[in-house]
């Protein structure tokens, strides 16, 4: 089994098919082929069910797939890895609150300690981030949210208020002066959501439980990935949503927003830093964490 022989496989999956995946690998269609059918005769196994329309996955395939997406983002990350050695490159996903709001704090405070660290860094849901440290796509995480799977090391560094946003108009500024429950707000305004994998996401369900909500009382009228755009459609009035009290009142949001605190006993969420237990950290890269959490730990100190 060779790189080129994977890279074959793994773009035919990708592509739907082999004329567009001899054309992005910028080799023949019958070299193409002869790579597959090697794979298949040293691992003894049909990968693929080809069609004259189609192309689909074997269960095998399906395997074997996932196993050489794997291979081939190990080989990459080594290569950029030893390219970069000589520099102290830390690789990280952030999820949208710490890449959007506590980034550009942090960064530039850390590089006036350490100029030489160079930071690759790639924006997703909590979910997304996870499944790439499983990859090794990323040694380091900022998630909002953690996992039961015991090959991530979860450690808290931020405290992230939330709060429930509404658009600014006299008919909530009422409900506000009313104090009306969160709870009936919540059942009785159409509700915007982050999506599925989103540690936002996340603790909705966990303020709805706790809340005793049952989400199938709750109107829910969009889900969307990207935390400013249900900002927007909330100011024009789509809905209401919960999300982050740093996103809720950033500048200029003051002006099309109102913000409503959550209950106490739900009102906040941890953010964390994660990476694979199994994975030996660089030096540089646990020196970055500890600065992480000691800057938090300094933060929080002084607001109290």
């Amino acid at each position: 089994m060779e790189f080129k022989q994977l890279q074959s496989f793994v773009a035919v999956v990708d592509y739907g098919s082999f004329t567009k995946a001899s054309e992005k690998l910028f080799i023949s269609q019958p070299t193409i082929s002869t790579h597959i059918r090697m794979l298949e005769d040293e691992f003894q196994s049909c990968l693929l069910v080809r069609t004259t329309k189609s192309i689909e996955l074997t269960p095998r395939g399906q395997e074997f797939y996932e196993c050489a997406v794997s291979i081939l983002s190990l080989k990459n990350h080594l290569i950029e890895s030893w390219t970069n050695e000589s520099r102290n490159v830390i690789h990280m996903g952030a999820s949208t609150i710490p890449s959007t709001y506590l980034l550009p704090e942090l960064l530039p405070a850390y590089k006036k300690l350490c100029p030489e660290t160079y930071f690759n860094i790639h924006q997703s849901d909590s979910q997304g981030i996870l499944d790439k440290i499983l990859e090794g796509s990323f040694n380091l995480g900022l998630v909002g949210m953690i996992s039961e799977d015991d090959r991530f090391c979860f450690e808290p560094f931020y405290q992230d208020q939330m709060v429930l946003i509404t658009q600014k108009n006299h008919y909530f500024q009422k409900l506000k002066d009313n104090c009306l429950p969160i709870e009936q707000i919540l059942q009785t305004e159409d509700l915007i959501l982050r999506e599925e994998g989103s540690g936002s996401r996340k603790f909705v369900c966990e303020l709805l439980e706790k809340l005793n909500i049952p989400e199938s009382s709750l109107q829910v009228t969009a889900r969307l990935n990207d935390q400013e755009s249900i900002k927007n459609l909330v100011a024009n009035g789509l809905g209401i949503s919960v999300i982050s009290k740093a996103a809720a009142c950033s500048p200029g949001s003051d002006q099309k927003l109102l913000v409503f605190d959550l209950p106490m006993v739900a009102d906040s969420r941890s953010l964390y830093l994660v990476y694979h237990k199994s994975f030996i950290l660089k030096s540089y890269i646990r020196e970055f964490m500890e600065f992480v959490l000691h800057f938090y730990r300094e933060t929080n100190a002084r607001d109290q």
